[in-house]
């Protein structure tokens, strides 16, 4: 993100406003429409080719193009432009941030439990699709080489995978540089897309007909089965429509709407129309429509162009994973991870090496294992539309519930789209066999690890909280038998009561206790950002002990030693050579009771084991630390 300061929720931007809307709106062209817009690269293709084949004539063509327009205008421009980009937290957007933004306005109602589900959900899913983007954006391009010349077929998988390991190697140095070009190289792709669709609707203008939705009332009215099947690839059209509200903290809400409205929408429909046209006149050409729309002379150019725009495509959608991560991380969902920060100016130039890893070894094997972006296009699709479904139950709890639109205008709403979710949802159920197994198998992995990580630490602080010693008591006795040692202690603890292990086990163990005595516990609210002012709360317990406690937003990396340079009402500044962290390690013992499956006990055991410490993720000097250990029974 561009700043800590929270936005204007009015206006939907967080920190922009001294960018001007024509650099938002370019800035957003390469992060927020990358993925959409590498679409028409292999989306009409699938409806005509794909698993559920159609014929290539003038009705069925006029019905599909007829079919993307309704699904962008309806999903996209009335979904998400309309309605879902008002739901910002804070001026942040994104299912987690929708989420932590019902729970903020929904504690103790009976739809609270529900909106975790679907967030966790969302959030798994999330996982299969940004495997899934790089692989099939890659691939697609790469493959305009063999409209370029036959003869290249083999060379197109080693070039996908050279070009995808690039891509991940750069990761750990940061996009800030090269995330300047990512705008403008996007919008030449766009206006390619415009004229190479213009070039051809000229030879063929009868197909802007097309734009009307009696042609896909037709189509399902001659053809329904066919029809309903060929949803499962017409939403190809719109995937990453997502993106419109999870980047909105990185642009605002208007630059979004202007981009899409002005430049991309356009774009998009006139390349579909373009591709349209081409194929009334030379129905052969549905073997890659995209790069047949160029003269042969400019075809290779636009074969790199296309590459281009696919790698700034999966750029973003990596960046979204460790963003998604981090969040998850913050929220209690995942275990703390390294997080590398790779710009000094912006805070949401972040680089996570495990999730950077883990997904360029999906991506090569999904790449090798399904070989082509036919192929993998199969399996794209339920992600997506599962995604966009979670989203409209979502959003439909904040209408309902937060915003309290009139019933009946809810209930229109809410129901259409659920309607159209759903059977985008149940076309691409079919694909399940052909390769839609993956987003599934991906998702379910996720949702396990989600679920198990927030469900055991829930779990852990019960058992820890019921052993704890209340404050009051230990300040009595520990005070008047312990010896006082010159410094301060902090001990860390995630629980707000009690006193935290590591102190009992300092006190007897050494016997002695610091001048000074912080209880800290750090916070992660349910708002993005908390500015420095609202973060640090102080009691004072007596006896020179303190309870702290630290507050940041879910989207920012906490720093306690920075944060304890500022505290004024303890006694004296805190100093850092003075100063001592003591953390507990729990090791943790699976047993019988009930609360978890002994297999969760055992993945959670496994989770907690190979978390990044305390002490790099909260920032702390590595030469003031003292872990603690001590075992817990789940």
């Amino acid at each position: 993100m561009s700043s800590e300061a929270a936005g204007s929720a009015e206006n939907g931007s967080h920190g922009h406003g001294k960018d001007g809307i024509g650099k938002l709106m370019l800035g957003a062209l390469g992060v927020v429409f990358g993925d959409i817009g590498t679409s028409p690269l292999y989306a009409l293709r699938e409806t005509f080719i794909g698993h559920h084949r159609l014929p290539v004539d003038p009705s069925h063509i006029f019905g599909i193009i007829s079919l993307i327009f309704w699904t962008m205008m309806l999903i996209v421009s009335v979904k998400y432009v309309g309605v879902i980009l008002r739901a910002d937290n804070r001026g942040e957007g994104g299912t987690i941030a929708l989420q932590a933004l019902l729970m903020r306005n929904g504690h103790g109602r009976r739809w609270a439990p529900w909106v975790v589900v679907l967030g966790i959900l969302a959030t798994a899913l999330f996982f299969g699709e940004s495997i899934i983007t790089p692989a099939i954006s890659v691939l697609s391009a790469v493959e305009g080489l063999t409209v370029v010349e036959a003869k290249l077929q083999p060379l197109v998988l080693p070039i996908s995978i050279s070009i995808i390991v690039g891509l991940f190697l750069i990761q750990a140095f940061g996009t800030s540089r090269v995330g300047a070009l990512f705008g403008p190289i996007t919008l030449v792709y766009f206006l390619t897309l415009a004229g190479l669709g213009i070039y051809n609707i000229i030879a063929y203008p009868q197909i802007l007909s097309a734009l009307s939705p009696h042609h896909a009332i037709l189509f399902f009215r001659s053809d329904g089965l066919l029809a309903f099947l060929a949803l499962s690839s017409v939403v190809l059209a719109v995937t990453g429509a997502e993106a419109l509200y999870a980047d909105m903290g990185h642009f605002g809400r208007n630059p979004i709407r202007l981009s899409w409205m002005t430049i991309v929408m356009p774009a998009l429909m006139l390349c579909y129309l373009g591709q349209g046209a081409l194929l009334i006149g030379d129905p052969t050409a549905i073997r890659n429509p995209f790069f047949l729309l160029a003269p042969e002379e400019f075809r290779l150019p636009l074969v790199i162009l296309a590459t281009m725009a696919t790698v700034i495509a999966s750029q973003a959608v990596i960046s979204g994973a460790f963003s998604i991560t981090r969040q998850a991380v913050q929220l209690g969902y995942l275990p703390r991870l390294r997080i590398l920060h790779t710009s000094a100016r912006t805070q949401g130039q972040i680089y996570i090496p495990f999730i950077n890893w883990t997904l360029l070894v999906l991506v090569i094997l999904l790449v090798l294992g399904f070989e082509t972006s036919s192929n993998l296009a199969a399996a794209y699709g339920i992600s997506v539309t599962g995604t966009m479904f979670i989203s409209t139950c979502m959003v439909g709890i904040m209408i309902l519930y937060v915003w309290r639109w009139n019933r009946w205008l809810a209930a229109l709403f809410i129901g259409t789209f659920l309607i159209i979710d759903a059977a985008y949802f149940a076309a691409n159920l079919t694909k399940i066999p052909d390769g839609g197994w993956f987003p599934l198998l991906v998702g379910l992995i996720a949702f396990t690890l989600l679920t198990t990580w927030a469900r055991g630490r829930y779990l852990m602080q019960q058992r820890l909280t019921e052993s704890a010693m209340p404050m009051e008591v230990f300040i009595k006795s520990a005070s008047r038998t312990a010896t006082r040692v010159p410094g301060t202690a902090v001990f860390m603890t995630s629980s707000p009561q009690g006193v935290p292990h590591a102190l009992l086990h300092n006190l007897k163990h050494n016997k002695v206790l610091h001048e000074r005595i912080l209880i800290l516990t750090v916070v992660i609210d349910e708002i993005p950002f908390i500015d420095l002012e609202d973060r640090i709360e102080v009691f004072d317990l007596g006896e020179n002990f303190y309870r702290m406690i630290l507050r940041y937003g879910f989207m920012q990396q906490p720093d306690v030693p920075a944060t304890l340079k500022i505290v004024e009402n303890c006694g004296p500044q805190i100093r850092m050579m003075d100063t001592s962290f003591f953390l507990a390690r729990q090791t943790l013992l699976p047993s019988e009771r009930p609360g978890m499956a002994i297999w969760r006990e055992k993945l959670f055991a496994w989770m907690l084991r190979n978390a990044e410490s305390a002490m790099e993720f909260f920032k702390l000097p590595t030469n003031r630390v003292v872990e603690l250990g001590s075992q817990v029974e789940i």
